[in-house]
């Protein structure tokens, strides 16, 4: 049960407020934005999701650069709010098609509607898009989504773009097109965070990819859905998994630890051939989520040293080679390094010819930080930068320097080596013919290089 409902901006602007129970005080929004805003915590941390001031809990997740936030007086669950709250965007998502400040100012009614439907009096109702179609009537205001502006730790460089991100479908899934038609399109994105953590020789210590087949439809009449996965796919780490399934696997099978699927896939024939069949909801949906433990070939290498280059000096190598086909790209790639506190200057030097490279040093949070617009498979990239310190260094840097931690996206590139086979839709006709877009995404949650 909660008291309010709102969405603030990156400047604390309130755009939607709903105050259900009307237990809290008024201001509440600018309370929780001068709270997160001036966080006390170590230098540089972020406001946890959940916090109390006053007597009042204060929960939110941070979506598209929008702080969307709940508060409670009584002591509510955590986690079923926060998990409330994103599906709260997600719905509002699906009908405008991006969920921006942009959007939901042109479009405030709709969203306005949408939460009188999907909470009563505090209490969560639905929030399924397909439900709520049957209440709700407002017709979302499209916006152009090149317009979204970028965010992100390399978003300096794509200013001005037009990037369609990889993992979303920037249309509402309750608009038609121009002229009242709908075009019969569905999209399958497998997306991947992969977790790495190197030692300072190179070798990896940890490695784990935390998956799941995103999908969206905007396909009219709910047709049947099958999507074939690999055949080699084995669940569990003896090839079985709690359900019993058996796969005849050779060598290079992809082996899961475990996994999920949504409650609109039937698993009748996943055992026999790695089919899924589902009659997919309106909205964007996850198919089947899964973890993998197995060792896999990490996309990049990275490594890093520092080492004295006097009294007051230091020097640190940062190389970060791609180990994956020069077919890809990898793009927006932030890599970040904290440094010594005593750190007083830092000079950069990067390799002749570098284009597309940009470095920065925060002083206040003492941190190194390198991005990159893009890296082509097959590359190796290197950079230098000499440290000034204010006192000498009586300790090992390398324990008060580091870990390297990096951040980035591939796109048609995933580590598990998961594929859809094929995506077959029950066909109504002989004439009918849907557009089908199946995308690959791998991106870092976790990527640490040791020192």
């Amino acid at each position: 049960m909660i008291s309010q409902f709102f969405v603030l901006s990156q400047r604390g602007d309130n755009i939607v407020f709903r105050d259900y129970r009307g237990e809290v005080q008024k201001g509440s929004a600018e309370i929780f934005f001068r709270k997160v805003k001036f966080w006390k915590g170590d230098e540089g941390e972020e406001a946890p999701p959940v916090f109390n001031v006053d007597g009042v809990n204060y929960i939110h997740v941070k979506v598209a650069g929008l702080f969307i936030v709940a508060t409670a007086r009584v002591n509510v669950s955590p986690s079923l709010v926060l998990e409330l709250l994103q599906r709260i965007a997600r719905v509002i998502k699906d009908y405008l098609g991006v969920l921006n400040e942009d959007s939901l100012r042109k479009n405030f009614v709709l969203v306005y509607e949408l939460l009188d439907e999907v909470i009563d009096f505090g209490y969560p109702q639905t929030t399924s898009t397909e439900v709520l179609k049957s209440y709700v009537f407002n017709e979302p205001i499209m916006v152009d989504a090149a317009r979204m502006p970028p965010l992100g730790p390399a978003a300096m460089f794509m200013q001005g773009t037009k990037r369609m991100p990889g993992t979303a479908v920037t249309k509402s899934v309750v608009a038609n097109e121009p002229g009242g038609k709908k075009r019969e399109e569905i999209f399958v994105d497998i997306i991947e965070k992969i977790s790495v953590t190197f030692s300072s020789s190179g070798y990896i210590l940890t490695s784990e990819i935390d998956g799941t087949i995103q999908m969206k439809s905007y396909l009219s009449g709910n047709p049947e859905i099958r999507l074939a996965l690999n055949e080699d796919l084995s669940i569990g780490r003896s090839g079985a998994s709690v359900f019993d399934y058996r796969s005849s696997t050779g060598g290079g099978a992809v082996i899961l630890d475990d996994c999920n699927f949504h409650e609109s896939v039937h698993l009748d024939s996943f055992d026999i051939d790695r089919t899924l069949t589902l009659i997919p909801p309106d909205g964007e949906f996850s198919v089947m989520n899964y973890r993998m433990t197995q060792e896999f070939k990490p996309p990049f290498r990275v490594n890093a040293l520092i080492e004295e280059a006097g009294p007051l000096k230091a020097e640190v190598i940062l190389k970060i080679r791609a180990d994956f086909s020069p077919s890809v790209t990898a793009n927006t790639i932030a890599v970040q390094m904290p440094v010594p506190t005593y750190t007083t200057r830092v000079s950069f030097e990067l390799e002749p010819g570098a284009v597309g490279q940009m470095t920065d040093f925060k002083e206040g949070m003492k941190r190194l930080e390198w991005c990159l617009k893009k890296i082509v498979g097959g590359s190796e990239h290197t950079l230098r930068a000499k440290l000034t310190f204010s006192q000498e260094s009586h300790g090992n840097l390398t324990r008060e320097a580091g870990p390297v931690n990096m951040n980035f996206t591939i796109p048609m590139y995933n580590a598990s080596r998961l594929q859809v086979r094929y995506l077959h839709i029950a066909k109504k006709s002989k004439t009918y013919n849907p557009y089908r877009w199946v995308r690959y995404v791998t991106q870092a949650n976790s990527y640490v290089a040791r020192l």
